[in-house]
C-alpha cells in the first residue's frame, strides 16, 4: 500500500467532511485550514440549511480558523485544503486571511473560479501559492455522483408528476 503524502492526508480529511454535508443533502464540497501540520478547523457547504449565499466550505473553515486565532488574519503558514476549485469569494476570503497555500481537488469545470487570476493579482500585498488537481479524481467523483442523484431524482418526480396528470379524474 502506497504511503500518502501530506497533501493526499488532508485532503482525505477535506473529502471526510465533504461527506459530512452530503448526509445533510448539501452539495458535497469539503475545506479544512491546516496549521503546523494539524487541522485547527473544518468547514462544508452549508448554503441550502443555512439559506446564505455565503456559507461555502472556505468560508466555513477560514471563519472558524479566525475566531481559533482571535484574529481575521491568520497565523503565516496557514494552509487550505478544499475538494473543490475555490469562487472568486473563497478565493478572496483566503486572500484577505492570508493564508499562505490553497490546494484543490477537483477544477472547476465552468471556469467561473478565476483561481489563478486571483492568486497571482497581488491582492493586499499577499502572494498565495495554489495547488491543483490534489486527489482530484476522488474529489471530481463525489461531485460526479451528488449531481447525477440529483438529476435522476428529478427526472423521476418529473415521471410521476406527469403520470399523476394522466389518471383520468373519478
Amino acid at each position: 500500500m502506497r504511503r500518502l503524502n501530506q497533501d493526499e492526508k488532508f485532503m482525505r480529511k477535506a473529502i471526510a467532511v465533504a461527506k459530512r454535508g452530503l448526509k445533510e443533502g448539501e452539495v458535497p464540497i469539503g475545506a479544512v485550514v491546516v496549521f503546523e501540520g494539524k487541522v485547527v478547523a473544518r468547514g462544508y457547504n452549508r448554503r441550502a440549511r443555512l439559506q446564505l449565499a455565503s456559507a461555502h466550505a472556505e468560508m466555513m473553515a477560514i471563519d472558524k480558523a479566525c475566531k481559533k486565532f482571535g484574529s481575521w488574519r491568520l497565523p503565516e503558514g496557514c494552509k487550505l485544503y478544499v475538494t473543490l476549485e475555490p469562487c472568486p469569494m473563497c478565493m478572496g476570503a483566503a486572500l484577505n486571511a492570508r493564508v499562505d497555500e490553497i490546494y484543490f481537488g477537483a477544477y472547476e469545470q465552468k471556469g467561473r473560479s478565476l483561481t489563478s487570476a486571483l492568486a497571482d493579482a497581488n491582492l493586499l500585498n499577499h502572494k498565495t501559492e495554489v495547488i491543483g488537481g490534489v486527489l482530484e479524481e476522488e474529489c471530481s467523483s463525489l461531485l460526479t455522483g451528488f449531481f447525477s442523484a440529483l438529476r435522476q431524482k428529478a427526472k423521476e418526480e418529473k415521471a410521476r408528476a406527469t403520470d399523476e396528470d394522466a389518471k383520468p379524474n373519478p
